[in-house]
Parts: structure tokens; C-alpha cells; sequence
């Protein structure tokens, strides 16, 4: 399911516009996107968690020339699905 189809759904579920279904998910994408960029966390029970992890530099190589360069730190977004979650893809219900 692609961002498109999420607007669909939700159109269809509760019998909005489709534009108003679009306002709804990026005012709740904006909102989390929001929520990491400032260090929080984002918890949707029963779906999921979201955190930013933050990694530390390290040195790499280059596989084609073997030259090492050192990789600054960085973040990066951080998903982790829920037992409810894990359980219903595995169960192959819905």
C-alpha cells in the first residue's frame, strides 16, 4: 500500500472527500516526521514504535579502490512493529 492508496482507504472507510482523507494523513505524517526531527518518539499501540537511533562515525572502504574514508555520525529512523502486530502478519489475518 502506497501513500495513494492509504488516502483511498480512509476516503472510502469513513465516506470523506478525497481531499479532505489527504489533509487528514499528511497532518498525521507532518506530525510524526515532526516528532523525530525533534528526538521524540512515536507510538502507535497495537502498530508500532518509532525512534531515531544515532550512529557514531566509523572508517569505511572503498570495495572498488580499498581507499578508507571516514563516515561522519548520522541519525536514522528507527521502526519497530508491535507483538500485535508481528503476530497478525504471521497469523495472516488482518
Amino acid at each position: 500500500m502506497n501513500k495513494s492508496e492509504l488516502i483511498e482507504s480512509l476516503s472510502k472507510d469513513i465516506n470523506l472527500p478525497v481531499k479532505e482523507a489527504a489533509g487528514i494523513v499528511d497532518t498525521i505524517l507532518e506530525a510524526m516526521t515532526e516528532a523525530l526531527v525533534n528526538g521524540e518518539g512515536v507510538e502507535i499501540r497495537g502498530f508500532c514504535s518509532l525512534t531515531v537511533k544515532n550512529y557514531k562515525s566509523y572508517i569505511g572502504r572503498n570495495p572498488a579502490t580499498g581507499i578508507e574514508k571516514k563516515i561522519p555520525p548520522k541519525k536514522a529512523p528507527f521502526f519497530k512493529a508491535s507483538k500485535l502486530l508481528k503476530d497478525a502478519v504471521n497469523d495472516g489475518r488482518k
